[in-house]
């Protein structure tokens, strides 16, 4: 029994001090997560409640052939959604309207757009934030969270090919948004 499979027994043995391990071990990969696709921050923490909560209501169907990261991230991530398909329709971005989205709306930043964000970091994350959701999203969980194309791919559903086509772009997408900002930098 690896140490998931020891965790996941004691929780459902009922075990608080289990439960919270798993929280506390989790909590910034459901934080990346649900921060990146409900971008609301009045609604993250309750949606990052709400997946913890689905997790421990579930956590008897766990699988362990899968790991519990790749399990709770699925949870979290389409929690996130189903949030966003409720609440916030607006902000939802259907993988048919990426497609058109990214014709009708370069995402290049204005002049105005580089003299704003004068701190990198602070431009980087903008330009991350106006992504469509599913890039943001498969961004966050490949950089930031470190899961692999397969583990991606199980998280939101998606073929592993769509996926590395979606890092691809997300990534050219990010290059060419940046760009006027590094001349400005370089020109300096």
């Amino acid at each position: 029994m690896n140490d998931e499979q020891a965790l996941v027994w004691q929780i459902l043995q009922g075990n608080v001090r289990a439960y919270q391990t798993l929280v506390e071990r989790y909590q910034r990969l459901v934080l990346h997560m649900v921060r990146r696709i409900v971008q609301q921050p009045a609604d993250v923490e309750d949606v990052c409640q709400e997946v913890f909560i689905k997790v421990y209501q579930h956590l008897s169907d766990y699988q362990s052939d899968a790991k519990l990261s790749t399990w709770i991230a699925t949870i979290a991530y389409r929690t996130s959604i189903n949030y966003l398909k409720k609440y916030r329709k607006d902000n939802a971005t259907s993988a048919t309207d990426l497609l058109t989205e990214l014709d009708t709306d370069s995402g290049l930043p204005t002049p105005e757009d580089v003299v704003v964000f004068d701190d990198w970091r602070t431009f980087l994350h903008h330009q991350i934030d106006r992504l469509p959701l599913h890039y943001r999203t498969i961004l966050t969980l490949y950089h930031l969270d470190e899961l692999s194309y397969e583990e991606i791919a199980q998280v939101t559903a998606l073929p592993e090919g769509t996926v590395k086509n979606y890092l691809f772009r997300v990534r050219k997408l990010l290059k060419t948004a940046l760009e006027p900002y590094q001349t400005r930098e370089k020109n300096r």
